[in-house]
């Protein structure tokens, strides 16, 4: 096994001292942004110090960074936010299994499905949100759909059945029962409707991303203009068959004020793909996502997620009978090394899509960065054959997981 050993002439090896609380008072590596070594130290909760130490002779292997940010995860280890009997203890195993995976913030993401049960799900959250255990980790709400392309291979795996037009007064009653913590939603901007949707939102402080949709040039500058921010997983969501000229990849490809999310998994997008997005739009507008499913990490085979068949391969998560991709089973810790080398970026470049990125997208003003001020939100991990490998994770200056 190769492992990615960055030696340095250091007399100081990585560790973490705690109190008897287990909060953060000082952890010490390779500083993803600039490869030096640092002591960070910690008091209740966000970062006070960073120090920068001499060489003194020891080679280190790792790393040390904010936390990694999802704002596009639909369940983990089996849990789906979106299914039937959802509870906060499903939504705390979701979470500890991110930790596991250098997640210390995410947005548990909702999809089509029917309005009660939509509420129901969120009201949920909405409670887990406040536990003392697990709510600081998520950072808020991402509903996707309803109101997106009824469309055949623009829905994706989104049931049609439950697909409609954008209802403000309805998105009301839904924000209510996640006690205001939808932060971000997924619409498509062709529908009737929608362009006073997004300005309603945009005003009431939630970030809208398009997504699902097959809404043309005019369509797509007239969101924009309305507030739209964000393209959800630029390249999926879409018909396998477009139009080579007038489709809704190059609008949203072309506008300067739109940021992509993508799913960088290996699967979802190619590396040519990939490549391009990044190229046009850059480091300073690219986030990745994960999209990953409740089937993610879970043994591979056919499941049966409410009305629908799910096939999970070692990669992604398929609809056998329409061999369209459902979703993905990898964490966004995978997209770091596979951005890594398919654009050739460092380790900085692809921290900051991973992490700071989205934090600055979705105003969480406490969290994506490793300065003074922020709160301890804070990875160590090593690089291993081009893969992330998390050993510790603090929230909060606390150690929620460790190797």
């Amino acid at each position: 096994m190769k492992i990615l050993i960055i030696s340095i002439l250091t007399g100081i090896f990585l560790f973490g001292t705690y109190n008897s609380k287990k909060s953060l008072v000082e952890i010490e590596g390779i500083l993803y942004s600039d490869m030096g070594i640092v002591s960070i130290k910690s008091d209740n909760g966000k970062i006070s110090k960073i120090n920068r130490i001499e060489s003194q002779g020891k080679s280190l292997e790792l790393f040390v960074a904010p936390g990694l940010i999802d704002v596009q995860i639909n369940g983990y280890m089996g849990i789906d936010f979106s299914g039937p009997e959802l509870t906060i203890e499903g939504v705390r195993k979701a979470t500890k299994a991110l930790w596991k995976v250098g997640v210390t913030s995410y947005f548990p993401t909702i999809i089509t499905s029917d309005i009660e049960r939509i509420k129901e799900n969120f009201a949920v959250l909405a409670e887990a949100k406040k536990d003392p255990e697990i709510g600081k980790s998520i950072a808020g709400f991402h509903l996707e759909g309803p109101y997106i392309s009824p469309l055949k291979g623009f829905r994706g795996a989104h049931l049609e059945k439950y697909i409609k037009l954008p209802d403000w007064k309805e998105f009301k009653e839904i924000q209510k029962a996640a006690n205001n913590g939808i932060k971000l939603i997924t619409l498509a901007p062709e529908l009737e409707g929608a362009i006073s949707f997004i300005q309603n939102c945009v005003s009431n402080g939630v970030v809208v991303a398009l997504g699902h949709h097959n809404g043309s040039s005019k369509d797509i500058k007239e969101a924009i203009d309305a507030g739209a921010k964000i393209a959800t997983h630029l390249g999926n969501g879409c018909a396998n068959e477009i139009n080579r000229h007038h489709n809704p990849i190059w609008p949203q490809l072309s506008d300067d004020r739109i940021t992509p999310s993508i799913i960088v998994d290996g699967f979802h997008l190619t590396k040519e793909e990939v490549r391009s997005f990044y190229k046009v739009k850059g480091v300073d507008k690219t986030i990745l996502v994960s999209d990953a499913l409740d089937l993610a990490g879970l043994p591979v085979g056919e499941y049966i997620r409410g009305e629908r068949t799910l096939l999970l391969t070692e990669n992604v998560v398929k609809l056998p009978k329409e061999n369209v991709l459902a979703g993905a089973a990898s964490p966004i810790s995978k997209c770091v090394g596979v951005i890594m080398n398919y654009t050739q970026c460092g380790l900085q470049a692809a921290i900051q899509m991973a992490s700071t990125n989205s934090a600055e997208l979705l105003y969480l003003n406490e969290i994506g960065k490793i300065e003074p001020g922020k709160r301890a939100d804070i990875i160590q991990f090593a690089m291993v054959d081009g893969e992330m490998v998390i050993h510790k994770t603090f929230v909060a200056g606390e150690l929620v997981y460790s190797k």
